[in-house]
Parts: C-alpha cells; structure tokens; sequence
C-alpha cells in the first residue's frame, strides 16, 4: 500500500484494534464507592490480524473488556471471543473471511459460521451471552471464557434483546432470518430459567437491517426503517446494505401475549433508528422513546455514495393501541445529539423517568447526557477536547429509580489511554466521584453491561 494510501478510519485512532489480552490492576483515583461491586463488560470490534479486502467496524471479531470492581479496588481482563471464525483464523495465523456483508473469503473458511459476536453483552438465566445479530448467541464466563454458541434458539438473534423484570423473561427478534439479506425475520421469549419458549418466522415490508427495537408490557415494536438489504444489490458489487429513503419506514406492532401472528405494520416518515432507550404504556397509547436519525449514518446510498455525517436525537413515538388510528405521533424530546442511550434497566418495559446517552458531536461521543423526562431538567458531563466517551451504562445502589451511578469508559486522546469514569447517576454534572485509570486504550467499542456481584 502506497504511504500515501488513505488509512481506514475503522482502524486508526481510538477504533485501531489492541491484539493482547491481559489481566492487571488498576490504579484508582479518588474513591470507589463501596457499594459498587460487581463487573462491567464492555464488547466491540477488534479484529485478530489485518483484515482481508475492505473493513467496516462492524464486522471486527469480537473482544470484551471487564472491570472488576469491589471494595474500592479495581481490575481489568480482556479476551476475545473465541468463534470457529475466530478460531480457523487464529489457526491460519492471517485474516481469512472477506468483508462486513460477505464475499472475497479464502476457500477455506467454506462452510465455518462467519459469527464474530462483537456487539453487546447480556446476561440472563445466570448465562452470560456475547450478541451479534446475524448469529445465534454465544455463551461467555464471567470471568471472559468462551463456552460456545447457544444451539437452543436455532438462528440468528438480536444483540438487544429485552428483559422484563417483572416477569424475568427475555424478549428478542432476528431479521435476515432464516437466510441473510432477506425480509424473513422472526420473533421470540425466553424464559427466566433460559429456556426458549417461542421463535416464530414472519415477514417484514421490506429487507433492512433492524439492529434495535422496543418492549412495553404488553407489546414488542420492531422498526423496519429504510436502511435496505438486498442480496442481488450485492451480487452485482453495490452495497449490501444501503441507505434508501423511497422505501419509508414501518413499525411492527406485536403482541407479547399472541406472538409475531400478531403483527400490525404501521407507517412512518422515513428515518433511522439504531438504538431505543425505552418503551411502556399507558391510558391505552404506547409510548416509545428512541434515538432518530433523518438519514442512516455509516452506510452508503444505493448508488454508492458515501455515508454523509448523521446525528441523532432522543425522540418519543406515541402509537394509539386501540387501532382507532394508524398515525404515529413523534415529538422531539431533547435538542442535544447523541447515542447509545440507557436506563436503570430496573425499570425497562415500565414508565421510567431517567435517561442518560451519549453526547456526539463532530469529532464523536464527547460526554454524558442526563434527561429527566418527568421534570424536564437536563445535564450534561462534558469531556475535554478530542476525548471520546463510550455508551453511560447504569449501576444500581438502592432502590429508588436512578439510584446508583453511571459508568463510562473515556478515551484520552492525548494520552491515547482509557479512563473508567463514575459518575453519580442523578449528578452527572458534578463530574467523576473515581476514575479508573488504565495504561492503555480500550478500543472504541459498541454495548455494556454492568454485572452486580
């Protein structure tokens, strides 16, 4: 490659790929909150060798980062996910599969599941699961062991399942399912005691990717939003996955008690959703509050055009459940862009009052936001220039609703070092009670969770 040779952003700064794994204390400054025991793994991209052909950060394999947390002090592990992609590549000591959307893999790799488990972490039924939508899930240790893929649920499943907490059940869909690049797409529960009581097939409007979706207490909404997928589209060397608006958008309004046989397809303008912050309902209307783009980032037009910069911003959707009316009512919610938002997940399919995501800006995710959708109030912890913050994940202290703190794993661009923050939940713009300080970067990542001890 000429030195000239414009360097793939995916690869370069925060998001370079760290090839260790390792397992080391850390320093803390300040004072860890006594209460605050347990681990928060982190999981993204981070590809074992150069990869093969063209690279786009979501088809990195995949490595988790834990901290392990306890009696003020802390500890730091990390280790891929060992898949058969993993693992024939490792063996072959290079790169073998071809790019993120498939195509240009070595002979060899005929066959092997291509799944590299990178995008969020979960655990439920006392199992720990690595999630990447177009695979099953794949069991993980505690302690960052790979077990191996979970055969029960026989097919791809979203990396943002829902739990209920009232009832423990674990709520999720799969689209591209059962065969990639199609509108198939399926519906499913799990039990509290981890067993698969339901993956039912249905199709959508369209073929798009869907990476994230809604759970109330009595409703599942599954937004299928013109990010399109077409396998012919790819077969003649155009994007696998493209930004197309002509096709609107549509949510997929399911319900829990009856199953994807339930599914009623309502209309929206033409938008993008990747991540959902929460869903409940009340006086007969679903309230659903997501982050909007008015256009996909990251992935071309149809034509190829390259992805422009898109931001997003926390957005409420309020649907009629009687069936009086099909109309979708959106509402902005916040005037600040971000991404990847939260809450304490205690209070996940119910009415929840807090909320944190994110802050992005053109340089990237540059602090944390705090909404109180009951008050109005909003605050925000800004980071120094040029330091990136990872998605807020919330910990629990007691049991009032926000009680607790929110963690974020930061990027000291100066440095090029990580930095874990705590943050008081409620008081975010107080800044960091601790900080965590590691000797070298946490590559820029996607989901976490945090794992009370």
């Amino acid at each position: 490659m000429a030195d000239d040779a414009p360097q793939n952003p995916f690869l370069t700064g925060d998001y370079a790929p760290i090839r260790s794994e390792d397992d080391f204390a850390l320093t803390v400054k300040g004072e860890l909150p006594q209460g605050l025991r347990g681990a928060l793994l982190r999981i993204g991209p981070n590809p074992q060798f150069p990869p093969r052909g063209a690279y786009h950060w979501f088809g990195g394999d995949g490595m988790v980062h834990a901290f392990y947390l306890a009696d003020g002090e802390a500890r730091y592990r990390n280790r891929y996910v060992r898949t058969p992609r993993w693992r024939l590549e490792h063996q072959a000591g290079r790169a073998l599969f071809g790019g993120f959307g498939g195509g240009g893999g070595d002979p060899s790799t005929a066959g092997v599941d291509a799944g590299v488990a990178n995008t969020n972490v979960v655990r439920h039924a006392g199992k720990v699961m690595a999630l990447e939508e177009a695979h099953r899930p794949f069991e993980i240790t505690e302690t960052l062991d790979s077990v191996g893929y979970l055969e029960a649920y026989r097919g791809p499943v979203t990396a943002h399942p829902k739990i209920d907490p009232a009832t423990g059940e674990m709520i999720w869909f799969a689209y591209g399912s059962p065969r990639p690049l199609t509108g198939g797409m399926s519906y499913g529960i799990t039990a509290a005691d981890g067993t698969v009581l339901r993956r039912q097939d249905f199709q959508a409007p369209y073929a798009a990717m869907v990476h994230d979706f809604m759970v109330s207490q009595g409703h599942a909404l599954i937004p299928v939003l013109p990010l399109t997928a077409s396998l012919e589209r790819a077969k003649a060397g155009g994007p696998a996955y493209a930004w197309e608006p002509e096709a609107g958008g549509w949510l997929g309004l399911v319900r829990r008690d009856y199953g994807a046989g339930s599914v009623r397809w309502l209309p929206v303008p033409s938008c993008y959703v990747f991540h959902a912050m929460n869903a409940w309902e009340a006086d007969g209307k679903l309230v659903a509050d997501v982050m909007r783009y008015d256009r996909a980032p990251l992935f071309p037009t149809v034509d190829g055009t390259p992805p422009a910069r898109a931001f997003a911003r926390l957005a409420r959707w309020t649907i009629d459940l009687a069936g009086g009316t099909d109309a979708v009512v959106e509402e902005p919610l916040d005037e600040r862009a971000g991404e990847f938002p939260r809450i304490d997940e205690r209070w996940a399919t119910r009415a929840n009052r807090h909320g944190w995501f994110a802050l992005d800006d053109d340089a990237g995710p540059s602090g944390v936001r705090h909404v109180d959708l009951e008050t109005g109030r909003r605050q925000a912890y800004e980071l120094p220039p040029g330091d990136i913050a990872s998605e807020p994940v919330f910990a629990a202290r007691g049991p009032a609703e926000g009680e607790g703190w929110i963690t974020t794993v930061v990027w000291r661009a100066a440095e090029n070092r990580s930095d874990l923050l705590i943050l008081e939940a409620l008081d975010i713009e107080a800044g960091p009670v601790a900080t965590v300080e590691l000797p070298r970067r946490v590559p820029f990542g996607f989901h976490g969770q945090w794992l009370p001890q």
